[in-house]
């Protein structure tokens, strides 16, 4: 096994079971709040808050993963007409079109963050604030702009 396949295996690990665990969460939290809603006449004071970022810390921590292991949504009719070398040729293209536009929408995501934090916007029941949230999604989506910029220039 090579360094990257164990690196590779590694991130897919701590990745994979903290995905896992923020499901989990969710899971729980939303069969808790249903069951106090329906049952005791009591909801939980801000499951839906919460519940929503964690959906977004589980959906941006997986971007990097999924830039990293090429589980993106493929399609792969154009592979058939071209030769090996046209594929590869395709593949650097989307890989570094991906980065940059990835790279790009960090920025983006990086400054709308900046606005944010500046103001203290925050959650309306339980007052968490947004902003870490948002640097988080930032930094994500450099993360993965930066793997796909890293796979053009591997696969050479």
């Amino acid at each position: 096994m090579t360094t990257s396949d164990r690196r590779q295996r590694y991130a897919d690990l701590v990745l994979g079971v903290a995905a896992a665990t923020i499901l989990f969460a969710m899971m729980i939290l939303t069969t808790i709040d249903v069951v106090a809603r329906y049952v005791f006449r009591r909801p939980v004071r801000g499951a839906f808050e919460v519940t929503e970022l964690m959906l977004v810390v589980l959906i941006f921590a997986g971007l990097p993963l999924v830039s990293f292991s090429d589980e993106h949504a493929v399609m792969d009719f154009v592979d058939r007409l071209l030769g090996v070398r046209g594929r590869r040729a395709l593949d650097r293209g989307v890989q570094a079109l991906s980065g940059a536009f990835m790279l790009l929408l960090a920025w983006l995501t990086w400054l709308k963050a900046d606005r944010i934090w500046a103001y203290r916007d925050a959650t309306d029941v339980l007052r968490i604030l947004y902003g870490p949230f948002v640097y988080f999604m930032a930094a994500s989506l450099a993360l993965a702009g930066l793997i796909h910029a890293w796979k053009v220039v591997e696969r050479r």
